[in-house]
């Protein structure tokens, strides 16, 4: 690899337009003015990329060198189906996610001050109103780890999503999805499908699972696929 030049003090600098002429110290000064601007524009442009890149891996190293079960493999849950869980709903109670047995379940994790919230809310309750009477399930699971953009009560999460967006789908108490504090279902989820080169953690805000009717994960899909985009697949396992 080329060495990268280490750029000359201020002093250094001086001393050297100092030999100069007068025309030449006031065009070698300009030069020097406008190289120190492109600079710092450039500095400040590769922060920027520096800081999109480690956002997007932030998920990822969440689940490296955490307890067990933040990175728990397919093997951990063997013979384990999506029906085998226990989560609580938006208002606290216990809910046996087997009740979905004979069911194709989209679960998503969700946010209400996200830019992918208003198109989501949108499409999701617009895909369950045309399939729920054929036996699709959406199941939202709040989640406040990215960007801090779920920061609300169960109460406010539950208020957001069914007055703004008159959600009918069910509503699940907030959790989190990567880490060692992952919700078991969540552990599940990412173990039967994983999230590519970057490992199986939730990269964002609504990223989706697929589900058919045996409790097997069937897809996953970005948090950038929208709902509208997945309801062909969906059909195929109606």
């Amino acid at each position: 690899m080329a060495a990268i030049a280490t750029a000359p003090s201020t002093a250094s600098l001086a001393r050297s337009l100092s030999t100069l002429s007068a025309p030449a110290r006031k065009h070698a000064s300009t030069v020097l003015v406008s190289g120190s601007s492109f600079v710092k524009g450039s500095v400040s442009s590769l922060r920027q990329s520096l800081a999109i890149k480690t956002a997007s891996r932030s998920a990822s190293a969440s689940t490296k060198g955490g307890a067990m079960g933040a990175n728990a493999s397919a093997a951990t849950f063997a013979g384990k189906t999506f029906h085998d869980f226990i989560v609580n709903d938006i208002n606290g109670s216990p809910v046996s996610l087997s009740q979905y047995k004979g069911k194709v379940v989209l679960v998503v994790n969700v946010a209400s001050a996200c830019g992918l919230t208003d198109s989501n809310y949108k499409e999701l309750q617009t895909v369950y109103d045309k399939l729920k009477d054929r036996g699709l399930e959406i199941l939202a699971f709040p989640c406040n780890q990215f960007g801090g953009q779920e920061p609300g009560s169960n109460e406010k999460i539950k208020e957001f999503a069914c007055s703004r967006y008159r959600a009918t789908f069910p509503l699940f108490d907030k959790v989190d999805v990567n880490g060692a504090n992952a919700a078991p279902v969540y552990q599940f989820l990412r173990s039967q499908k994983g999230g590519g080169l970057l490992g199986d953690a939730i990269k964002w805000n609504f990223g989706k699972f697929l589900v058919d009717k045996d409790g097997k994960v069937v897809e996953r899909y970005a948090p950038t696929t929208s709902p509208s985009a997945i309801q062909a697949d969906i059909e195929k396992l109606l």
